[in-house]
């Protein structure tokens, strides 16, 4: 008979292939209230990589980390009414406390436009207060209807940035600059996922926005994720929260601004990327654990060996586990460390002492082969590369083989259906049509330039509208 497998096969039920992966990978657990979730050890690791590599990156645009309180007051989210619109159906609002009914309710952040606004209206006073860069690392909470985890949670973690500015063409250059030299340098580098820069339609702007920046990808079952965004904001929270400066010429104005984001849903999107049938595959740049080296046997010298080594690839600036769990059986152990998707496995055993060799299991491309002892800590940082490149690589073919330049509304909710993307002419399909798509759950994702650039307006002349079901 033969045996099950691990996890459901994706070409037979995509979302429960992701649920098995996420839950036999050790990432997440179900929190106990609706919605919620746990964050488990290996899959904080993955979101502590994407923290780092992402602050280094925001830090490098010059801005510095703060914390904002979680409760906001309910008054502070009407004083922008687009804002608080966008937002009402998700808020969870506070309305008791110490016993006692508050006398205004607060809410729990959604985002944080319009606390922050009230002290960036209190901080600047000059020109010289400006530009003003924010970033902060927190938790935020919107009721979500449909959850999922990691991809639509009630409460889920991300780095919120909001920024002022002394002109409009500033908070445009540096909601650009997040948007290409933070994010999607980030997603490509490190998380080796290619996505599409674009423009939202009006109809898919950030409340309270003027402009929103966006970069999708393309999953593995072929749908989009919208794995970060940036926003002009223009002067609507400056006016809403009277955030004015002196300019050099003794005028009072108001600031321009900027705010993005980026959040624990990149985690869903890299299990649906680049995941496969044995689980996660890990991009070596982004693995907590670039390389586990395990013993097979409990022999002492297999035991010392896999030790030596481990030491030998952290000397070569590797990141390694050890794993000398020999009262788990070897196999067990090997299938845990593929579901997990680390990127090399290098098993060791009796024979392979005598051989002076160790079995090489690469997690990306696949396939095993023997590899001298001596030889690992020399390879290894190349090997690792290549396959980072292979991952990218792989994710660039999936989209450009599966998206499909369409004429007409019908063409386009056809190639989505079939599991993958569209492009067709803003101007043929203009807000009528993107309403079209929408009852038949197509929606535009973007819109690029006929070069594949980022347009500068929603109407500019050969705009090409990115339309994909979605998560």
């Amino acid at each position: 008979m033969a045996k099950a497998p691990v996890l459901t096969p994706r070409a037979h039920d995509f979302p429960r292939w992701y649920q098995d992966v996420v839950n036999k990978a050790e990432l997440a657990d179900n929190g106990p209230v609706r919605g919620t979730m746990v964050i488990r050890p290996y899959g904080y690791g993955l979101w502590e990589r994407m923290q780092a590599e992402m602050d280094a990156r925001i830090k490098r645009a010059g801005a510095s980390n703060a914390y904002f309180p979680l409760f906001i007051p309910q008054s502070y989210l009407t004083r922008e009414a687009e804002h608080v619109e966008g937002f009402a159906p998700e808020l969870a609002v506070v309305t008791h406390a110490g016993g006692k009914e508050l006398e205004e309710p607060v809410v729990v952040r959604p985002t944080s436009e319009t606390i922050i606004n009230d002290y960036f209206a209190k901080w600047v006073q000059s020109y010289r207060d400006l530009p003003l860069l924010i970033n902060q690392w927190a938790n935020v909470v919107r009721w979500e209807m449909r959850p999922r985890v990691f991809l639509r949670t009630t409460e889920f973690l991300w780095q919120e940035g909001h920024t002022a500015h002394a002109t409009y063409e500033d908070a445009r250059d540096y909601a650009a600059y997040i948007h290409r030299e933070v994010y999607a340098d980030f997603m490509v580098d490190v998380l080796g996922i290619d996505v599409v820069l674009g423009r939202k339609t009006a109809s898919e702007r950030f409340a309270g926005a003027v402009n929103t920046l966006t970069l999708e990808a393309m999953m593995g079952d072929g749908k989009a994720l919208q794995m970060g965004t940036s926003h002009e904001l223009g002067q609507n929270f400056a006016k809403a929260f009277h955030t004015r400066y002196l300019s050099k010429e003794g005028r009072e104005e108001y600031v321009w601004q900027t705010s993005w984001g980026s959040s624990t849903r990149m985690v869903g999107g890299l299990i649906m990327a680049h995941g496969d049938d044995a689980g996660l595959r890990v991009p070596p740049r982004l693995a907590p654990v670039q390389a586990v080296v395990l013993a097979i046997k409990g022999d002492e010298p297999v035991l010392a060996k896999v030790r030596e080594i481990g030491d030998r690839l952290r000397a070569a600036g590797v990141r390694v586990h050890v794993d000398d769990r020999t009262d788990t059986p070897f196999g067990r152990r090997a299938v845990d460390w593929e579901l997990k998707g680390v990127p090399v496995r290098i098993e060791i055993g009796p024979r392979d002492l005598e051989s002076g060799t160790a079995v090489l299991a690469r997690r990306i491309p696949g396939g095993k082969e023997p590899v001298a002892l001596d030889a690992l800590a020399g390879l290894l940082p190349a090997i690792l590369e290549e396959d980072q490149a292979l991952l990218l690589r792989q994710s660039r073919e999936r989209r450009e083989s599966r998206t499909s330049d369409v004429s007409t509304i019908e063409e386009a909710v056809e190639a989505a259906t079939a599991g993958g993307w569209a492009r067709l002419p803003w101007a043929t399909l203009g807000e009528e049509g993107e309403a079209a798509l929408a009852e038949q759950g197509v929606t535009v994702r973007c819109l690029v330039a006929e070069d594949g650039s980022v347009p500068d307006a929603d109407d500019a002349p050969g705009n090409v509208a990115v339309v994909a079901r979605a998560y």
